[in-house]
């Protein structure tokens, strides 16, 4: 079959991540942003040996899954892919992705303890970046996200669901405030124009919000942007309005130079019982309710570290480690990002925890250096998993246990053969759904070694 071609078929399964599966002569077909029992048109995009993929057209008929959408930009925007799907539904889905993905590396019967949800489905995320562009080419400003397929298009998502109505004023009066100024936004390949981005983060626990607008050094933000957005009638209170200059050519939230408009460059956000400050740049979970979820399950799954030298490798901002501090003898946290680093060391201290110890750097390479051995391994590594030499290193240790929090379950399900040949088993799998109405999840996998190793 010729690329181009359009066929005619119904969506059978689901292969992670949201990649729809269905038969066309015979022929099995990859089309992504589909569900299962639709009945859809698509392009062919790919004819080789062993694989054909397809893009999607039009639905032309709805899965009997669906509902009606609750958001206005379901279909244009690229972020949520199962809004028309009620929450039980989605969690079935994703839960039996990541059983199937793992059924070849585990066997059909492997300890699957299925999905936690999260315990907020709608206004969940506590942080949102935002572009500046137009929906068509020339067209008016937008501010909003990526039209699905598109570098380019982006939509104005004032209506978005996954986020409160915070976020949604802010969002219209910005966009509103700039086009009656008739600032222009950004063009990444005429590198003409001024606003590039909006950040907004949000305090679940206490409500605070950080607000940073990014621009090129072409415009500087004045008193009567941010009195614009003190006027709005917001359940939070600001902590902070910014403003991020950046002549950067990458189409990426950077800063060269950040500017305190109002207020300060930071909020705390409470987890567990400990506190963490969040800046603009900071990484930290963005669902902080599921983040809760996530965390006390990867408690559970460690287990007891009483009196232990614990490590949490790919350690981020130091939110496992801090959460384990205060029942183990120690905990070493390695990160590759030094400015998370920098934040784990102050939140630690925040914390009042004295036996927390950070170092910035490669995994791979630090391991080398330390020469304090765990007694039990932490692992969260970013969506491309561990690299083969740095699993040889963690299973050299011979520890009993090891947690590996994946938020890619394909990495996931890549990296399990090297532990298994290693002498562990798989003790206990289970997914957290951190992204209500997006095919992301979360896994977490109890590893122990066995006692013949």
């Amino acid at each position: 079959m010729k690329k181009g071609t359009v066929v005619t078929g119904t969506v059978e399964g689901l292969s992670f991540p949201n990649k729809g599966i269905l038969t066309v002569e015979d022929s099995r077909m990859v089309v992504k942003n589909t569900i299962p029992g639709q009945v859809i048109e698509a392009v062919v995009t790919k004819n080789g040996s062993n694989r054909m993929e397809g893009r999607l057209q039009r639905v032309v008929t709805p899965s009997p899954l669906e509902t009606e959408s609750p958001c206005p930009h379901y279909g244009f925007c690229g972020g949520c892919a199962y809004q028309t799907i009620p929450y039980e539904e989605q969690l079935k889905i994703k839960s039996e992705q990541v059983r199937q993905l793992l059924i070849p590396v585990l066997g059909e019967d492997f300890p699957f303890e299925g999905i936690e949800g999260s315990p907020r489905q709608a206004e969940y995320r506590n942080k949102m970046e935002f572009s500046f562009g137009d929906f068509v080419k020339d067209g008016p400003m937008t501010l909003g996200m990526h039209k699905r397929g598109s570098f380019y298009d982006i939509v104005t998502v004032d209506g978005c669901r996954i986020v409160d109505e915070d976020y949604r004023q802010i969002l219209r009066a910005t966009l509103d405030y700039f086009t009656e100024k008739g600032i222009p936004f950004y063009r990444k390949m005429q590198r003409t124009g001024a606003l590039r981005h909006l950040v907004v983060r949000k305090a679940v626990k206490t409500g605070e919000i950080l607000v940073m607008l990014v621009t090129t050094s072409a415009y500087r933000a004045d008193e009567e942007f941010v009195s614009m957005l003190q006027k709005l009638p917001l359940n939070g209170t600001y902590a902070g309005i910014l403003q991020a200059i950046n002549d950067l050519p990458a189409d990426t939230v950077q800063s060269q130079e950040t500017i305190v408009l109002y207020g300060r460059d930071h909020f705390y956000e409470e987890l567990l019982g400990l506190r963490f400050k969040i800046t603009p740049f900071s990484f930290f979970q963005t669902n902080s309710l599921g983040a809760e979820v996530l965390y006390s399950l990867a408690r559970e799954y460690v287990g007891s570290v009483d009196g232990q030298l614990v490590y949490d490798l790919y350690s981020g901002t130091g939110t496992i480690a801090q959460i384990l501090a205060p029942v183990a003898k120690k905990v070493i946290g390695v990160e590759i990002v030094e400015e998370a680093v920098e934040a784990a060391k102050i939140n630690a201290a925040e914390n009042g925890l004295t036996n927390c110890e950070f170092i910035a750097g490669d995994v791979l390479k630090v391991l080398d250096t330390i020469t304090e051995r765990p007694d039990t391994i932490i692992l969260d590594p970013p969506r491309d998993g561990i690299h083969p030499k740095a699993i040889r290193q963690m299973v050299g240790y011979g520890v009993e246990r090891m947690v590996y929090i994946s938020c890619k379950p394909t990495s996931l399900a890549r990296d399990l053969p090297a532990f298994l040949m290693a002498g562990y088993c798989v003790e206990r799998v289970k997914c957290v759904d951190m992204f209500p109405f997006t095919s992301g999840v979360e896994t977490v996998c109890l590893l122990r070694r066995e006692k013949n190793h």
